[in-house]
């Protein structure tokens, strides 16, 4: 079981990581922080969950915490399944004194947007995306179930949201069969989530992106925090890269929804809120 330890100590109170790796991977970060990344997910980590995905916001103590921390480590990097344009204006990214050179992963790592350029680079969507986009309506209007979801047109994914149903949970499941089947047919998976069921093109997760930025930047340690199913790929490539000598610190953004990430992670914390605070005192203690 992971720590559990409760943030709202003083500043210079840091978790304990509840295995030697996680120990390990802290320890790898704060001995040398200029060579460390601190990637993160950004709703349900960095910005609380809401019922409306338009709403998202990141929690009101993100930013100066995370500009506290950047400029002690090599890199800050957030990895979502968002578009990347707009994980940085839900987050107040752009322009953040102390954000220079903050990397947003979007699409799990489809695109990606540089604070140093403020350019957003991206691929040519998926064929299969705007086949989904157009059987999607029908195939929600042929169940009953998916009354009262929303669908969210992501432009490189649709999600189909159940949480404003009147029984989320069975809306969930009963969706999940039909909607990977529409997915299927055009080339394309579905990545389940909390409360919703994200159809997007297969080959990229955020284990990869991930990976792939580690080995750009260098990284000699790095820290990965989420709090949903789709980061079990990036806490996968967190686990390989120990394997291979690069420590990590796996660190899950506690929910009830979701306990997948909590079971597994070195240190987890209260949300969003905690978070932010382990992101300060990690800035306290990187010198």
């Amino acid at each position: 079981m992971a720590s559990h330890k409760d943030l709202t100590d003083p500043a210079d109170a840091l978790p304990t990581p509840a295995t030697q790796p996680g120990r390990d991977g802290l320890a790898a970060l704060l001995a040398r922080p200029a060579r460390a990344l601190v990637a993160l997910d950004f709703d349900g980590t960095l910005a609380p969950i809401v019922a409306d995905p338009e709403q998202s916001r990141a929690h009101p103590d993100a930013l100066p915490a995370l500009a506290a921390l950047a400029p002690k480590v090599a890199a800050v990097a957030v990895v979502t399944g968002r578009p990347a344009d707009v994980a940085v204006r839900y987050g107040g990214f752009a322009g953040a004194p102390g954000l220079e050179h903050l990397v947003v992963l979007g699409h799990y790592g489809a695109e990606r947007w540089d604070a140093v350029s403020g350019e957003v680079t991206a691929p040519d969507p998926h064929p299969g995306v705007a086949a989904v986009r157009a059987e999607l309506p029908g195939v929600l209007d042929a169940h009953h179930a998916a009354t009262g979801t929303w669908t969210e047109d992501k432009g490189h994914a649709l999600a189909v949201h159940t949480r404003r149903a009147a029984d989320p949970q069975g809306t969930f499941d009963a969706l999940r069969a039909p909607l990977t089947d529409l997915a299927t047919r055009n080339g394309l998976i579905v990545e389940p989530g909390r409360m919703v069921l994200e159809l997007r093109p297969p080959g990229m997760d955020k284990g990869v992106a991930l990976s792939e930025y580690v080995r750009e930047l260098g990284a000699e340690s790095v820290l990965y925090a989420g709090d949903d199913l789709g980061d079990l790929p990036a806490y996968a490539a967190v686990d390989k890269l120990r394997t291979d000598g690069t420590p990590g610190l796996l660190v899950c953004s506690g929910s009830e929804e979701v306990t997948e990430l909590s079971e597994r992670a070195d240190v987890v914390v209260d949300g969003p809120a905690g978070v932010v605070r382990l992101l300060r005192a990690l800035a306290d203690h990187a010198g």
